[in-house]
């Protein structure tokens, strides 16, 4: 499998594949394949496993505490990746890369999470910050808190993203309703909201491009 990567790239290889060569790392002199078939059974994908919270991977038969932890390493190391991509760069040239960013950073989650990214007055992304969690269908979100954040960066603009666990990336009322709020809550102050994004497992929804915003 080591040779079908570097001859023909990470594409010539099932999920388990990979994850095979990853685990057999961790957990030497020992089969790994069905150790790596029964995590993508069990959690979907590779991006399911690596996202799974550490106490459902240690209940995996042949997953320690240590090889969990290294499996959540996988989860950091590709927020990171993705995050180098847009951090200090205008967001309208680098939108792709900003939104493959956000879904690294939320497809997975299974709770909602509430982020709001922070650009200056070219566009460029300065901050990210968590500013709800909540649960499977519902972040509490504190308009005032997000604009205090935004002055405290000095942020001439706002790009507002949170998960749906549900699979479903479609704009709640409530969600539009917030939006609307914190949007006119920003007004007075300069700071402009470009968009909101939605990210599910498979989607991902943009209010402006609804034409919600």
């Amino acid at each position: 499998m080591r040779e079908k990567l570097t001859s023909a790239g990470s594409a010539a290889l099932h999920d388990y594949e990979l994850l095979e060569l990853y685990l057999f790392r961790s957990i030497p002199r020992r089969d790994v394949k069905p150790i790596a078939k029964a995590l993508i059974a069990k959690f979907g994908d590779l991006g399911g496993v690596t996202t799974a919270p550490l106490e459902q991977l240690t209940q995996m038969k042949g997953i320690s505490e240590k090889t969990a932890a290294e499996l959540k390493l996988i989860q950091a190391l590709s927020e990171r990746l993705a995050r180098e991509q847009v951090i200090g760069k205008p967001v309208i040239s680098s939108w792709s890369a900003l939104v493959g960013y956000c879904r690294t950073a939320l497809q997975y989650e299974r709770t909602e999470q509430f982020r709001v990214l922070f650009l200056d007055r070219k566009n460029r992304l300065i901050a990210d910050e968590v500013l709800g969690r909540g649960t499977i269908d519902h972040a509490p979100v504190y308009p005032r808190e997000v604009v205090k954040r935004a002055l405290a960066h000095e942020a001439s603009a706002l790009i507002l993203v949170h998960n749906h666990p549900s699979g479903d990336a479609t704009p709640s009322q409530t969600d539009i309703d917030m939006t609307r709020t914190l949007a006119e809550v920003c007004q007075p102050f300069d700071i402009v909201l470009h968009d909101h994004l939605v990210i599910a497992r498979e989607n991902t929804a943009s209010f402006k491009t609804l034409g919600l915003i």
